[in-house]
């Protein structure tokens, strides 16, 4: 196996190699904080947008229609993967980054024009739905463009406590979400906020997403791909070769995303919604509980990346699985008696699931060569959010309603958990080794 070394160019001297790296760090990860916080709007104003866009009478009917224009989103994801990691393996990870920041904010922003369905009707929820699958099109090469951004800067010994920046900054995108959906629940009447308030999220997607591409215009792509092109080594299979020949690695790296898809969406998205409707919780008083675990997960992602350096990443990656099938149903129990009890148990699920996020980006960057690392890390990452992930909320909604068991989500997190820790047992360690090249 040809390997290279990371972010060492014998031309530069340290500084100047810190300075890089922190630039790659604060480029992909502020771009991506930016890009979330307009995917995640939509998930926290999922009851308001139920009503907005879907006909009136009956409420689970609505937020199901809401859901599943969330869930059908994704299923452009695996197709976005392979184009823009096809794209980012042959024309360089920043120039996807650049277009992936700005379809996104342009499709969020047209969100926030669409007329409601009490003013075209049924055409209301389709045009919701078209801005909805490019938003999952340009998400699909936003993550893990991000992470194989970072990964082929970042030093061998420091790559996981680096790499972890990327879902720091998508959560810290969600918290961005929930403290703007927070403020206007706080500050309007439910008639102004159903009426014109909750536009406002999606609007903002035009500054912020401007100011995310001014930031990644001025970065320079990565010293791996970089030196490929150098080398004439850049791909000269399609696509399609590149991913069988690696076949084996996409297939055990999709098994692996499915805990990460059902707990991201279900933990830092649908839990509002799960709260407010199936707890009894109000909606603001939702959102903020939510706010705890987010910043338990944020705060705890670095020190996973610390950790996963240290000891390695499967040991880390195992260790959350199980703590998964062992504290999820506790949590949920816990939710479900409220007050300091609801806040101890989101710190505990907001802790899990750093466990796992805070190192799976690493461990996809270094399971693939530089040639196909963004194509086949998009595909399985993005193909494993489209079944499992953008379907979290729904399968969630789905089987309390015809289980009636409020606990239902917390079946279906412990057997992704299951899940991925079978498709670990499958995998070799890879920390402190340098990135793949060929």
């Amino acid at each position: 196996m040809v390997v290279v070394e990371v972010g060492l160019d014998k031309t530069d001297n340290s500084e100047e190699i810190s300075s890089g790296v922190k630039k790659a760090v604060i480029g992909a990860a502020i771009g991506n904080m930016i890009e979330w916080f307009d995917y995640a709007s939509y998930g926290y104003l999922a009851v308001v947008i139920a009503a907005v866009f879907f006909a009136p009478g009956n409420e689970t009917a609505a937020l199901l229609g809401a859901f599943g224009v969330f869930s059908v989103s994704f299923i452009v994801r695996p197709i976005g993967g392979l184009i823009w990691g096809h794209f980012g393996d042959k024309i360089g990870r920043k120039k996807v980054l650049v277009l992936t920041i700005s379809i996104m904010s342009l499709s969020t922003f047209a969100i926030g024009f669409l007329p409601s369905y009490a003013a075209i009707g049924v055409i209301a929820p389709l045009l919701l739905l078209v801005c909805r699958l490019v938003q999952g099109f340009s998400a699909s090469g936003e993550y893990a463009g991000a992470a194989s951004f970072i990964s082929e800067y970042a030093p061998n010994s420091r790559r996981g406590l680096l790499v972890s920046m990327v879902p720091a900054s998508t959560a810290a995108g969600l918290m961005l979400a929930v403290v703007v959906v927070s403020l206007l629940e706080f500050n309007l009447t439910k008639e102004a906020l159903y009426s014109w308030g909750w536009r406002i999220p999606f609007l903002l997607s035009a500054p912020l997403g401007i100011i995310g591409l001014l930031i990644r215009l001025k970065l320079e792509d990565t010293p791996i791909f970089n030196e490929m092109v150098r080398s004439n080594k850049a791909p000269k299979t399609n696509i399609f070769q590149g991913v069988h020949q690696n076949r084996k690695q996409v297939m055990i790296a999709f098994g692996i995303i499915c805990l990460n898809a059902v707990g991201f969406y279900t933990i830092l998205s649908y839990m509002p919604t799960y709260l407010t409707k199936e707890l009894g919780f109000s909606i603001t008083t939702g959102i903020l509980i939510t706010l705890v675990s987010l910043g338990t997960y944020i705060l705890i992602l670095p020190f996973v990346g610390m950790l996963a350096d240290k000891i390695g990443r499967k040991p880390v990656l195992i260790g959350a699985s199980l703590m998964f099938v062992v504290f999820t149903y506790p949590a949920f129990w816990l939710l479900s008696q409220g007050g300091v009890y609801a806040v101890l148990a989101l710190v505990m699920l907001g802790f899990v699931l750093a466990g796992n996020d805070g190192v799976l980006a690493t461990f996809l960057t270094e399971m693939f060569p530089t040639s196909v690392r963004f194509s086949c890390f998009a595909l399985s990452f993005n193909t494993g959010n489209a079944i499992f992930g953008g379907t979290a909320p729904l399968i969630a909604t789905f089987l309390i309603a015809k289980t009636g068991n409020t606990f239902a989500p917390a079946y279906y997190l412990m057997a992704a958990a299951v899940i991925a820790f079978i498709f670990l047992l499958m995998t070799k360690e890879t920390a402190k080794e340098p990135l793949r090249e060929e």
